[in-house]
């Protein structure tokens, strides 16, 4: 598939990838992989630190507001008015096998813990929040707003599940109470923060946001931000918003970054040569190869197996080994659920895995999806030399900056 999924396939693709695990098994992950799968899955933890666990900096936590998640979603996406997103929407509740809709959101982060625990070892999941769209003069702006899910869910999380979660907040900087929400999780430890410029309405290089951005290195905490284009939600003409270099003001105020998906999707305006437009992912790769930004600017591997991002680029990865101690892995789950982005067959065509790890792949892929992305990129390989990614990105968490003390 060559085509360029819309904003409204991709939604509907989210909502089924994120159960269609689920539909195999009522309890509990399935059982069963073949010998070979088995072998395939202990090949990947072959030198990865066995005293680390796996560490994955890009879960969505998703939720329609059923319990007490909070969690919202636009309601055009249930809206009679609006058949098609009414339809993917109701078409995910139908299969995600959840009776009625008071335990969605539940079901969906029990699956979530499920899946980790499925590994067979200890798994970190950092789990997003996403705050709301907020106008330039602070004020939210709902119909803006696709979903939401509350910085107080993904801390509860986090709480009733210590040995799987990690909790990242998101706050939007226009915010009348934005330094004051950062206080409020960052004298409770919360470390991460997650943007989604595009979608959000957030120019990371505005210098109204200095102050946040003091805040945040103040406090220790480190910036998760979309990177290049964004198309599993709407962006409305903002697209710009993602362009890597826009990152730079935070940077050069000390905080720490992680570009999601390196910016592997979609086209900005290079800002050092303005008038010129260039693949997203050389400007990330131009940052990352600034000496000033070494030791807080990272880039995580959601999303870059996807069918709509090149595969040249994983290989561009794999080729630098200057980058290797500077990646994260990131799932971007639900995502890697989606057999229709997942495309196992341009990577045995490439060489970077073979027939016979591609059909056990597949494999793993119907057991659990998490699993099946973690273990596909520990074996991608550069077809000429062999290289895969370091081990230690799978285990690797950034060294966030010291909390100043007042």
């Amino acid at each position: 598939m060559a085509h360029r999924l819309t904003r409204i396939a991709v939604f509907s693709l989210i909502l089924w990838g994120s159960v269609s695990a689920r539909l195999l098994a009522a309890q509990g992950l399935p059982s069963g992989l073949s010998r070979e799968a088995q072998a395939l899955v202990a090949r990947a933890f072959e030198g990865l630190d066995p005293s680390k666990p796996i560490v994955d900096v890009h879960v969505h936590a998703i939720g329609i507001g059923q319990g007490d998640s909070g969690c919202r979603i636009n309601p055009t996406m249930l809206d009679p008015r609006y058949p098609l997103k009414r339809y993917t929407s109701t078409l995910y509740l139908r299969a995600s096998g959840v009776k009625g809709f008071d335990r969605f959101d539940e079901d969906y982060m029990e699956r979530l813990v499920a899946l980790a625990q499925g590994f067979g070892r200890p798994v970190k999941l950092h789990v997003l929040a996403m705050d709301q769209f907020h106008n330039p003069d602070g004020t939210i702006n709902p119909e803006r707003t696709e979903f939401f899910v509350p910085n107080d869910y993904v801390v509860r999380l986090a709480e009733r599940h210590p040995d799987v979660f990690v909790p990242v907040i998101s706050v939007h900087p226009a915010r009348p109470d934005a330094l004051a929400e950062l206080d409020r999780w960052g004298a409770k430890g919360v470390r991460w923060v997650k943007w989604l410029p595009n979608a959000q309405g957030i120019d990371p290089a505005d210098p109204r946001w200095d102050p946040f951005y003091r805040r945040m290195r103040d406090l220790g905490m480190i910036l998760l931000s979309h990177t290049g284009e964004e198309q599993a939600v709407s962006a409305k003409g903002a697209q710009e918003l993602g362009n890597p270099l826009r990152l730079r003001r935070p940077l050069d105020l000390g905080v720490t970054v992680v570009m999601a998906h390196c910016a592997s999707l979609g086209w900005n305006e290079d800002l050092d040569h303005p008038g010129r437009k260039v693949r997203s992912f050389d400007l990330f790769l131009r940052l990352m190869g600034e000496e000033a930004y070494r030791g807080r600017l990272y880039g995580d591997l959601s999303a870059v197996t996807q069918i709509n991002r090149p595969p040249r680029q994983i290989w561009e990865l794999l080729q630098r080994k200057e980058l290797q101690g500077r990646l994260l892995q990131g799932s971007d789950y639900p995502l890697p659920g989606v057999d229709l982005v997942i495309w196992t067959s341009q990577f045995k065509g490439l060489n970077m895995i073979s027939a016979r790890e591609r059909q056990a792949l597949n494999e793993i892929f119907e057991v659990n999806p998490l699993l099946f992305d973690f273990v596909l990129k520990r074996l991608i390989r550069d077809p000429k030399t062999g290289r895969t990614f370091d081990p230690e990105l799978f285990t690797r968490v950034p060294a966030p900056p010291r909390p100043r003390v007042p």
